[in-house]
């Protein structure tokens, strides 16, 4: 890796975008100097998230630029400040969505800092205000320098490049699995199966709970069944009436209008709807569809560190990792495409070492 130190900062090579809609290209950038709580890391692998294509392609507003997006880093510590006591040189770690919280609100207190009352730091293209307004850039890059208490440790049974999308998909999923209680003797539904759903299918399998794939045809029913569903179901044709009334709980990861009224009388008495998807259209159902069975309809943001450490030993412990395509720099763009056309099984992976 080849880094420039500057005033105190390092200047390393990254893709990003160097303006409004424009593809990304190599860029250069500036990380901080090494604060007393951080850590420097090197990055080997940064995942592909489809929050990173909404933002690169302007969906989602302009940004300050060059922007670098990735939230799904794994690296190895290169170097860190005299305060951090639980990372050290050559310890493998990973950064997820967010990089700084209030760390003084309600959610923050409870280790929930997906929820900070005051707005969490995103790990690109925000300003971290509770530091020295930085303007966040994310893991598409040679190294990224991190205060100590937002990484994770990455267990040694976990393939790097696979375990990833884990720092997004996967605590996106398990935390609301875990949440809402899913295990033996629970009856989960995944709605999709693309990169968020298919590691909620593994998770919840290895939960040990009974899982349902709902997709838009019968495509992936194979994938489904070997992730550890017991149940494919292509809705092109409708929801089928044997599962009225059925399920625990449902996590609907896709961000396309679907019919909220059909999905909640899936639930069983005391089920749950669970929305990470973000569609266009606000999510409607009549009142009586909660009341009849004491149904609910919430949502779920990522999860909180301690939490994401927690998904990432139990992913190790039961084997469970993203199915992914490892890609060079070059390929980002394309990837992007492939990603919207749905053409990938099931994550992009960048090999960091060809930025």
């Amino acid at each position: 890796m080849t880094a420039t130190a500057t005033t105190g900062t390092t200047t390393v090579r990254a893709w990003g975008t160097p303006g409004f809609q424009e593809p990304l290209e190599p860029v250069t950038i500036e990380r901080r100097a090494l604060r007393e709580d951080d850590v420097r890391i090197r990055i080997e692998f940064a995942g592909i998230c489809h929050s990173d294509i909404h933002t690169m392609r302007g969906e989602w507003g302009a940004r300050e630029y060059p922007l670098v997006p990735g939230h799904e880093i794994v690296g190895i510590v290169e170097e860190v400040g005299a305060g951090v006591t639980s990372r050290t040189p050559g310890d493998r770690v990973g950064v997820g969505c967010f990089v700084n919280s209030c760390g003084q609100c309600h959610a923050c207190e409870q280790g929930e800092i997906s929820y900070c009352e005051q707005g969490p730091v995103v790990t690109y293209g925000g300003v971290d205000r509770y530091a020295d307004g930085e303007y966040t850039q994310g893991g598409y890059s040679q190294e990224i320098i991190v205060r100590e208490a937002f990484t994770v440790a990455i267990p040694a049974g976990l393939d790097p490049a696979a375990a990833a999308p884990l720092l997004c998909a996967g605590i996106t999923t398990y935390s609301p699995l875990k949440h809402w209680g899913a295990g033996p003797g629970r009856r989960v539904g995944i709605v999709g199966m693309g990169g968020l759903g298919h590691v909620g299918v593994k998770i919840a399998a290895a939960m040990g709970a009974e899982v349902t794939v709902f997709s838009h045809s019968d495509r992936k029913r194979d994938d489904a069944l070997a992730f550890g569903a017991t149940r494919h179901v292509s809705t092109a044709d409708g929801l089928p009436e044997d599962l009225l009334n059925h399920f625990d709980l449902i996590l609907n990861t896709v961000s396309v209008d679907l019919d909220t009224t059909a999905y909640l009388s899936l639930l069983r008495f005391d089920g749950a709807l669970v929305q990470l998807g973000l569609p266009g259209a606000p999510l409607q159902a009549p009142a009586r569809m909660f009341t009849q069975a004491r149904r609910s309809l919430s949502g779920s943001l990522v999860g909180g560190i301690r939490e994401t450490q927690e998904m990432l030993d139990f992913c190790a412990e039961h084997g469970v990792t993203a199915e992914i395509e490892l890609i060079d720099a070059p390929a980002i763009n394309e990837a992007y495409d492939r990603t919207i056309a749905a053409d990938v099984r099931y994550r992009f992976v960048i090999d960091a070492a060809t930025f």
